[in-house]
């Protein structure tokens, strides 16, 4: 069995589900309400453990009431957190998302400004036993030290490239063995929002693998020149929010399995995919065997 490390954010959510997201500020009624834990890598983790890996997520929150339901969240999808950072004094992440009839989203979420940055906490020593590293852009000393001693113990060092200031994106990106960005993220960074060029444009900065999530579409990724494409099952989407961290967290899963590139992606596309098909963010993350079972029957046309 893969042994996973994810590191990052981890945050309580409220999800409203809403016909509309409004343009201008109104009093809307909710048609429903879930809260669950969120956060890119600790979702991330959730899903490798529901989709029967072993997983470890590396994070901080509060010694407060909502620090207690975010761990008892995450340990839900058999994720071990008995390393995650309490700090007293300090309010755990929360966020307000409203999710419309389509998936799409409005993200409020309110990050404590007294967090301590400081990463020496983390117990690095223990990074070569993982068979990878999955970190997010949210904590960047935290990924740093994280992608360097998973980089230098030739472990799978993969960045989670998601909107973050350029200074950020650039020095993890240097850290990483693997990068894979959001289709957004790629286009801020780089300037165009074609992800081909996108790619190129980034491997002047970085010379290991370099990929894209471009939502319904699928996964590109560079293999030497050329661009490449997986695509992504079509499936009526309810609600897309975490699908690109059950894609991360399925393809590093994947890759440390063994799985060649394009058969990881093929894995990822279809584990995000059918987590869209239901209201509530990473509640939705599907189990292995429902995975497999889609790929046993779907046929690209």
């Amino acid at each position: 069995m893969a042994r996973l490390l994810c590191v990052g954010i981890v945050t309580w959510d409220w999800l409203y589900r809403v016909d509309e997201i409004p343009p201008t500020p109104i009093k809307i009624e909710a048609r429903d309400l879930v809260g669950t834990g969120g956060g890119m890598a600790s979702s991330a983790a959730c899903a490798i453990g529901r989709l029967g890996g072993a997983v470890e997520f590396w994070g901080r929150c509060g010694d407060d009431a909502i620090g207690d339901q975010i761990l008892a969240d995450v340990r839900s999808y058999g994720v071990r957190v008995d390393r995650v950072r309490r700090i007293p004094g300090y309010a755990s992440p929360v966020a307000a998302i409203l999710i419309d009839k389509r998936g799409e989203r409005l993200i409020v979420p309110y990050y404590d400004p007294a967090l301590d940055q400081d990463p020496g906490w983390l117990p690095v020593e223990d990074v070569p036993s993982f068979d990878g590293v999955m970190v997010d852009v949210r904590w960047p000393r935290g990924a740093g030290r994280a992608l360097d001693t998973a980089k230098a113990a030739g472990k799978i060092a993969m960045l989670d490239a998601d909107l973050a200031p350029r200074e950020v994106l650039d020095d993890l990106m240097a850290r990483a063995t693997h990068v894979v960005w959001s289709e957004a993220a790629l286009a801020d960074w780089s300037g165009t929002a074609d992800p081909a060029a996108g790619l190129r444009a980034a491997r002047r900065h970085h010379a290991g693998f370099l990929g894209v999530t471009v939502g319904e579409h699928g996964f590109r990724w560079l293999d030497g020149g050329d661009v490449r494409a997986e695509p992504a099952p079509t499936v009526d989407a309810v609600d897309t929010l975490a699908a690109g961290d059950v894609f991360h967290g399925a393809f590093i899963l994947a890759l440390a399995e063994g799985k060649p590139v394009a058969e990881a992606a093929r894995f990822a596309n279809v584990a995000a995919a059918l987590k869209c098909r239901g209201f509530g963010s990473r509640t939705t993350t599907p189990a292995r065997a429902e995975v497999e079972a889609f790929l046993a029957n779907w046929r690209v046309d």
